[in-house]
């Protein structure tokens, strides 16, 4: 009766009213009524903090989704459907969302504000999404709770405009990676990549190289004069004319004309023919956006821009600051647009007279526009709120947050300071019919110099000229004295100087470059150097980048046998029709089809003349096989080049390069055959082997003959790691453990008399170590040392 009398009273619900329900925001007071899924356990943990007990809020830690790495994963006979998986290993994160989706009354995704974050939420609201639960995109420039707290008040549907332009770009990427990169392991070795975007950043540095290589110096002179003034002031002047003739750059042709002008200047009588003076201004630069920031980061601070983005990252997803909780430092750190909200202007303009003085505020706020081409979606990276000075801040960020958030926040504010003032001087000097000119710069207000200083290519080269008349005459001046251990400097100087080659790309140059030419999206950058070193293709060389000789090789064939797809200008158009797409005027699937056609062609080409292409990456040598006596060839491996007999798999013959690398004997017999022993370097390290090999594949560790200390029973070995470094450990491991980085020296100690020392070398030089009684010796008071 009492379940009939509740039927009874309970009145039917209407769909409408259901619906209303259903869309019903969550309750202030309910907990976990909404569910807000972002990236990382970071942003969640400072989200958390704003969005009070309401919300719940979860990380995805990063994608969900993907094409699968086994295979190609999109279907170019289906107009190119790409196929999505689950990301292996994200069973527990998937499953966990789902349960908590169940239990709220909506849920909001909350991803980075780009399209890779679009995505991201794409593919989260196909896993979550259920009849009648809203999901909606949350979408902020910075994580501070006034940002949140607006995005909450207006919360959007996902944006497919931003997702197929992502999904453009993987199933591009996915179609020249999946298909070139097999290409590329049957032409030159197994393992190799090719990459739409980082083939064309790989083709700079090559062609760079080239250019390198192909340079011939050319020699040229210059001459400089030293005067005086009659109240003594002295001051440089260069030669820029001689008779009517004008020298470029004040440039002269040979040493023997520089040295005939300067003994006619040492003999000419010297005036002053005219004098220039005139304010310049310089403008502050605009806040950073993804490039500048990777460029400053990298000549300021020597940080990759792997490195500055992982630390970008942090800031922005917020840090811990005291008992105040985690709170975002910068606005977003992937953008190409220098614009800054008008609230962060007015904030800056606040704070500025009372840090620099009311003398370093102009009279308007400074507005800087996108370069043609960059998309507007996100403002520049700057500061979350000026008032967090880097002073304030340096207790609670690590050294390297520390710099790089000092580096942004002086930026951002100088972006709306005054203008550097500058008084420029030049004096031109007659001396007979030769010409001289000498120019400086005196700076007279610093404006936003004061805060972020000079960048090293934009450093003004102040040099204050003394107070002269035109007409007045002047004096070759005296010599200088010399310093101790140099020279005296002569008062009128030839100096000898020679061209120099264009140099080899930095990271900060070479992400200059790609953004100039239209390569790459901020989201890019950072991967395509780290991508290109770690395939070998690229090595690091006293800060720049230097196109191995395997990198060479795989650019020239990619160049030449996909001439369309590895171009610079074709590249740059599909960046293009990227944004084309994100913006609603272009189809993705046309795109694509657009750009699969002229690729296939080129790939079926390309497979077919494979044999051709091999034979070109193949470099000759005038070095017979000792077996056939065909002349040698040099291929890539997997540690590197060898040589290799062309008439391979007849001839099996390979050897090092490096004639140093080749086997060498050494004392005994292959215990298999019998036969001779030989020394050889592997992966590893020193090995011996049977120079039978590989007909006997007998092989043993190279030992230094000394007993190992730990067990007694093997002997020391030389080994190296993965990475290539060397170090000594026993034989017998993993039965025995012990190692040693530095080399043992079969010397016995002096002092103690332990069996053998180690040779530890520093800055100061080489010196011996006994492990046993720590004792340091010099290798002259070791005997045999």
């Amino acid at each position: 009766v009492g379940v009939a009398a509740r039927r009874a009273r309970a009145k039917p619900k209407s769909a409408g009213a259901g619906a209303a329900r259903e869309r019903k925001p969550a309750r202030a007071g309910g907990r976990g009524r909404t569910l807000v899924v972002v990236e990382s356990p970071a942003k969640a943990r400072t989200l958390t903090k704003f969005l009070g007990p309401g919300f719940t809020v979860m990380a995805s830690y990063g994608h969900v989704k993907d094409l699968p790495k086994s295979e190609l994963g999109v279907d170019p006979e289906n107009d190119f459907e790409p196929r999505y998986v689950a990301i292996r290993g994200k069973a527990k994160v998937l499953a966990a969302l789902k349960a908590k989706a169940a239990q709220v009354d909506r849920i909001l995704l909350a991803p980075d504000p780009d399209r890779e974050g679009e995505a991201i939420a794409w593919h989260l609201a196909s896993y979550l999404k259920r009849d009648r639960r809203p999901l909606q995109r949350l979408a902020f420039n910075e994580i501070t709770e006034r940002a949140v707290r607006q995005a909450l008040e207006h919360p959007r549907e996902l944006d497919m405009n931003l997702v197929n332009a992502q999904q453009a770009r993987r199933v591009l990427d996915r179609l020249v990676g999946y298909q070139v990169s097999p290409f590329v392991w049957r032409t030159v070795r197994y393992g190799l990549s090719a990459g739409r975007v980082q083939t064309v950043a790989l083709r700079l540095i090559c062609e760079r190289e080239e250019e390198i290589a192909a340079f011939v110096p050319e020699e040229y002179w210059t001459l400089e004069a030293d005067y005086v003034t009659g109240a003594g002031e002295r001051f440089t002047a260069r030669l820029v004319r001689v008779g009517d003739r004008e020298l470029k750059d004040g440039r002269l042709a040979s040493g023997d004309e520089a040295r005939a002008l300067a003994a006619e200047l040492e003999r000419a009588p010297a005036r002053v023919a005219a004098v220039s003076s005139q304010a310049r201004r310089r403008n502050p630069p605009p806040p950073f956006i993804t490039s500048t920031l990777q460029q400053a980061a990298f000549n300021r601070l020597r940080f990759t821009g792997q490195r500055t983005m992982a630390l970008a990252q942090q800031l922005y997803e917020g840090l811990p600051l005291g008992s105040g909780g985690s709170v975002g430092l910068i606005t977003y750190m992937r953008t190409d647009s220098p614009r800054t909200a008008d609230e962060a202007v007015a904030e800056m303009r606040a704070f500025i007279p009372g840090f620099l003085g009311a003398d370093y505020l102009p009279e308007a706020p400074r507005q800087f526009r996108s370069k043609g081409g960059a998309q507007d979606a996100h403002e520049a990276i700057r500061p979350t709120s000026i008032e967090r000075t880097p002073d304030a801040l340096r207790a609670y960020l690590t050294p390297e947050q520390h710099k790089l958030y000092e580096l942004i926040w002086r930026r951002a504010l100088a972006s709306q300071t005054r203008e550097a003032e500058f008084q420029a001087t030049t004096i031109e000097v007659e001396a007979g019919r030769l010409g001289l000119r000498a120019s400086g710069n005196v700076l007279t207000f610093a404006g936003f110099l004061k805060i972020y200083g000079a960048d090293e290519d934009e450093a003004e080269r102040e040099s204050s000229l003394p107070a002269v008349a035109e007409g007045q005459p002047l004096r070759v001046a005296a010599p200088l004295p010399a310093e101790a251990g140099t020279e005296a400097a002569g008062a009128v100087r030839p100096e000898q100087h020679f061209t120099e080659p264009p140099p080899r790309y930095t990271e900060a140059t070479l992400v200059k470059a790609l953004e100039e030419d239209g390569i790459g999206r901020p989201s890019t950058y950072a991967t395509i150097v780290s991508t290109i070193t770690s395939r070998d293709y690229v090595e690091r060389d006293k800060g720049r980048l230097k196109a191995t000789d395997l990198g060479m090789k795989v650019a020239k064939l990619l160049v030449d046998a996909f001439p369309d797809v590895f171009e610079v200008e074709f590249t740059a158009r599909m960046e293009e029709e990227l944004d084309e797409i994100e913006e609603g005027r272009q189809e993705w699937h046309q795109v694509v089809r657009d750009f699969y056609g002229p690729f296939s062609m080129d790939l079926a080409k390309a497979e077919k003349l494979r044999e051709h292409h091999r034979r070109k990456v193949e470099e000759p040598t005038p070095i017979p096989c000792p077996r056939c006596g065909r002349m040698l060839v040099k291929k890539f491996g997997r540690r590197g080049p060898f040589l290799a007999c062309p008439g391979y798999p007849e001839c099996k013959f390979t050897r090092p390069v490096e004639d140093a690398e080749l086997p060498t004997p050494v004392e005994g017999k292959c215990p298999e055959c019998g036969s001779g022993l030989v020394a050889r370097t592997g992966r590893f390290g020193r090995f011996i082997a049977c120079e039978r090999y590989p007909e006997c594949k007998h092989t043993r560790p190279f030992s230094l003959g000394i007993p190992c200390p730990q067990c007694g029973q093997g002997e020391i070995v030389e080994k190296r790691t993965r990475r290539g470094k060397a170090f000594f450990g026993c034989g017998r491991y993993p039965a025995c453990t012990f190692a040693l980085w530095n080399r043992p020296v079969k010397q016995p100690c002096p002092q103690c008399g332990a069996p053998f020392l180690v040779e530890k070398v520093t800055k100061k030089g080489a010196t011996l170590r006994c492990l046993k009684c720590k004792a340091e010796l010099a290798p002259e008071a070791v005997p045999g040392g």
